[in-house]
């Protein structure tokens, strides 16, 4: 069972890079040099004598994280930021661990389509089209959900025991923007009269919802 979800997993980012997703590589490999000061769309690639396989392996993905936030979810990222050799390469995974009714809270990926396997536990996820229609299903141990790329999605915990998945996106780096964070934590902040007006509040609501959002100090 897992070496065929793993196959389907390859397989969809093996197409799936070659439709929409980053450019592809003109060279065997690019590890990234993070290093550089060079600013490009990726990384600059560093001196091939100097790479070893430790740039194209890691190991943070094995056991799941430890869950001590408001929202009950930690998404623990294996991306061209953790894996230098996955530059140029259109793919990376993630894996996200979520506590009983936790949840991954309504977000995209603006330069990936993402493809979730579940590990362990049941989960309520879905997506909006640009039509404002919810696509969602209840998914369980060894069942495949996929996101299109750019649209709102979240996932939600409905168990209660632990949930785990990986996840598979198109892209070395797709970007993540959560939406709620994303409005009420901007820096500089997104003006309250835009807020009140785009969801109908007041302004005392909106600076109650940005407190929840500031930094901790």
């Amino acid at each position: 069972m897992a070496v065929k979800v793993f196959a389907s997993l390859f397989i969809f980012m093996t197409i799936s890079s070659h439709v929409a997703s980053d450019p592809d590589p003109l060279q065997d490999i690019c590890v990234a040099d993070k290093s550089s000061g060079i600013k490009v769309n990726g990384f600059v690639c560093k001196d091939e004598a100097k790479v070893t396989a430790a740039d194209f392996f890691f190991n943070g993905l094995a056991k799941a994280a430890v869950v001590n936030n408001s929202v009950g979810s930690v998404v623990t990222a294996a991306n061209v930021e953790k894996i230098p050799g996955l530059n140029t390469l259109g793919v990376s995974l993630s894996r996200i661990d979520y506590e009983a009714g936790g949840l991954n809270p309504p977000h995209t990926h603006p330069r990936a389509t993402e493809m979730i396997f579940v590990l362990s536990g049941e989960l309520d996820v879905g997506f909006i089209t640009t039509a404002n229609k919810l696509i969602s299903k209840s998914i369980k141990k060894g069942d495949i959900f996929v996101f299109p790329k750019g649209l709102v999605h979240f996932q939600k915990n409905n168990g209660n025991e632990p949930a785990s998945v990986i996840s598979a996106f198109n892209s070395q780096l797709p970007g993540t923007q959560s939406i709620a964070v994303t409005l009420f934590s901007a820096s500089p902040a997104v003006p309250d009269n835009v807020l009140t007006k785009a969801f109908q509040i007041d302004t005392k609501e909106v600076e109650k919802i940005k407190s929840r959002f500031a930094p901790k100090s």
